[in-house]
This record gives C-alpha cells, structure tokens and sequence, in this order.
C-alpha cells in the first residue's frame, strides 16, 4: 500500500497524505442515490451524526479545506465552495481533471449536500457548513507533479502556513488538513498560533504509516496532526478494529472511519475511499457542528468534547491507535453545552485562559498547562502551631545568646 510519508520528498518534506487515498479509492458501481446513502449508513451510526442533526448541521460555519483544491461544481457541492488561492506555485488550472480530486473527496465528506432535493447522492457531517477551498498541494496525478517535488523544502512549508493564514484571514471556524508532511516548520507553527488565537479548531489525518516502527517504536511523525494543539485523527473500519494502514503514534487523540468510505470525487462520480484522509474529514464535520451550536467555545474546549465522549475507548483509556476512542458526535454536542457554560452559546468576546492576542501561551495545548493543576493543599495553622513556633523561636535565641556570651568568656581568658 503507498502511504504518503513513503512518498515524501527526499528533502523530508512529506508527499501529501492524499496519495494513500486515490491510490487504494475504488469507483462505486454506478448507483442509485440510495445505494451510496446505504452506504454512508453505517458511517454515521458509527459517529452517531444523526441525532447530532436535531441540535446543528453545521450552519453559519465555514470550514477550510486546505487540500489540493475543491471542485464546487459537482452536484453534491453546489453553492457550497468558495475558492480560495492556489500556493501551490504549479500552474494547473481548475479545468484540468487531474486538479482538485482529493480535495473535492474530503469536501463532499464534510459538507457534501446531496442533490435532487438532498435525497441523492453523498451528505456530509454538517450538510449546511460552507466550504472555503485553499489548495497548498497537487494530487499525484497532476501533470505538474514532478515540478511541485523539487521545490524546496521552505517554499512548500511557507505554503502551508500561507493557506493557514488566509483561512483565519477569511474567517474560518475550522481547517481541514487531510495532508502530511514529514518535518516541523516554524513558519507553519506560527500560523498554527495564530489560528488558536483566532479560536479555531484545526484538525489532521494523523498518517498512513500503520504500525512501521520508528526509533522509539511509534510509526513515524506527521505533520500537522503532531502539532501541539491539532486534533489528530486515526482510522477505523466499519467493525471499529484500527485500520492497518492507520499511523499508532501518540499524536493521536480521536479515531473515525477511514475505509471504504462514500464520497463524490471531481468526476461527479462516487468512490470509497481510505485513509486517515477521510477519518479527517469527518471528524473536522463534527467540529463544525459543534462551532455552529457553540461559536464562542474555544478550540481546546472543542477537543476537550471530542475526546471525553469518544466510544469504544481503548482499555487504557488512551492508546496510540485510536486515542481516546472513535468520536461521537451527539456525545460531543452535549459535552461541547456543558463547557459553554451559561447561555449555551460560548460567548463569541470571551477569551480562553491563556489565549492573548498575540497568540497562545505555552501553558495552553488542550490540556489547560500548569494553570489547570492545583496547588498542593496547605492546612490552615492554627493557635497551637503558632505556640510552638513561638517556643522554638524563643529557644533558639536564648542558645545563640548563651554561645556568644560562653565565646567572650572564652576570648577574655585567653587574654
């Protein structure tokens, strides 16, 4: 199986995680509408999205796709997708069929509609988010490909940080990033932080290195789901076994499904696809439901629901496959009011501890830092410890004052 940090660039910038994907998506058979709805079902019983729907689809939401593009144009799709630029430095255009056909994947898992009146087609997690489409990479196919291979290291890094900064620019409540690269950017940390400072949640396909060992027995890293701060997420098959191809890296905080998932491709054709990819997707779905119910409530605080509410929690509570469990979307609603606090809406003007404006604090990487830990209790002393000081005090004078007068006797007999 091709995995995208085995195809990364010899320059240890990762390939895109999208690879994986349309290298192992398999056409649907040409189908009726409910045959892929069939098909969806058991994704979203497994995130529990129906019952999600009484309280959010998503409205009022924009989700960033930073990916290789999006196709607004494909029946599932339509009025759905604003383009955002290309930093991909290549020149393919959006007509090209080779453009655009992981993206549109991801997308239509986030916020596909449906068509003929919604009752066709693919619906994503939260149906009525709008899609902001920011294309940092091309898909394998592409014919300018092999130009985007040699381009250093730092220009692909600033990409990304680029399509980062212009999702907060525009007004992103979440980011998507189904892509993985190999190394750490400073660039792309500090875009990260001005994103949280922004309150958004950003999520990532944590990998498809599997169980590939790595110096300290963990798959190898990827980033950006091993940034502090991004939700990082790995796969499961439709029985909720870890899928094999599904990076074990303790990055890992939530899991989804990721193979053989219903989504429409830029064919307007539908496909199952695989990957942590698509495990992505859904979960970035999940976070926007909860940002349209809650829009006030911090990024930290929006991991915080994902990953108290998980199902199918590992018998450690915490594992590197899965994290903290597959995620529930209804759960994660109910957690996310809960942690809004009064009024339920989580004030839009309120700033989470630590957050500034300039960016996020050290303390603060969804776990709340050292401000979260308690001090160690201290008893109150009362009349009987402040007797004893005072005797113990008292002794120690009255010794200091019988040394110094002994050490003057001493001094005045030798003299």
């Amino acid at each position: 199986m091709l995995n995208c940090l085995r195809l990364a660039k010899p320059a240890a910038v990762a390939a895109v995680a999208m690879l994986v994907v349309g290298a192992i998506a398999i056409p649907a058979l040409p189908a009726r509408a409910d045959t892929i709805r069939a098909g969806q079902r058991w994704v979203f019983d497994m995130l529990d999205v129906v019952p999600a729907w009484q309280q959010s689809q998503g409205g009022g939401v924009t989700v960033a796709v930073i990916d290789s593009g999006v196709d607004g144009r494909v029946s599932d799709l339509t009025q759905q997708v604003a383009q955002g630029p290309d930093y991909t430095g290549v020149s393919t255009k959006p007509a090209s069929p080779d453009w655009g056909v992981h993206g549109t994947w991801m997308a239509s898992l986030i916020a596909g509609h449906g068509h003929d009146g919604g009752g066709s087609g693919v619906i994503g997690v939260a149906p009525e988010a709008k899609l902001l489409s920011i294309r940092v990479i091309p898909d394998r196919a592409d014919p300018r490909y092999s130009a985007y291979e040699h381009e250093p290291e730092s220009q692909i890094q600033q990409s990304l940080a680029n399509g980062i900064n212009y999702a907060v620019a525009s007004g992103a409540q979440v980011i998507s990033m189904s892509i993985g690269y190999s190394a750490p950017s400073s660039v792309v940390r500090k875009a990260l932080l001005n994103a949280f400072s922004h309150r958004v949640v950003v999520v990532a396909s944590a990998g498809n290195s599997g169980g590939s060992p790595g110096h300290d027995g963990q798959a190898p890293e990827s980033f950006p789901a091993d940034y502090p701060g991004v939700v990082s997420v790995g796969a499961v098959n439709s029985g909720g076994a870890v899928a094999g191809f599904s990076s074990s890296n303790l990055s890992v905080q939530v899991a989804a499904p990721g193979v053989n998932v219903p989504a429409q491709g830029r064919d307007g054709q539908y496909w199952y696809v695989s990957g942590t990819s698509p495990a992505c997707a859904l979960v970035a779905g999940v976070a926007a439901l909860i940002k349209s119910r809650y829009p006030g409530l911090a990024p930290d605080l929006v991991a915080r629901a994902l990953t108290s509410t998980t199902s199918d929690r590992p018998a450690g509570r915490y594992d590197s496959q899965v994290g903290f469990g597959i995620v529930d979307a209804a759960a994660a609603l109910a957690r996310a009011g809960q942690l809004a606090g009064p009024g339920g809406t989580g004030r839009k003007d309120q700033t989470p501890a630590g957050i500034s404006a300039t960016g996020v604090s050290a303390a603060v990487h969804f776990g709340g830092g050292p401000a979260a830990i308690p001090p160690e209790p201290v008893r109150p002393r009362g009349n009987s410890q402040l007797i004893l000081y005072s005797v113990l005090a008292l002794t120690c004078l009255v010794l200091i004052a019988a040394a110094a007068t002994r050490l003057t006797i001493l001094r005045r007999s030798r003299q």
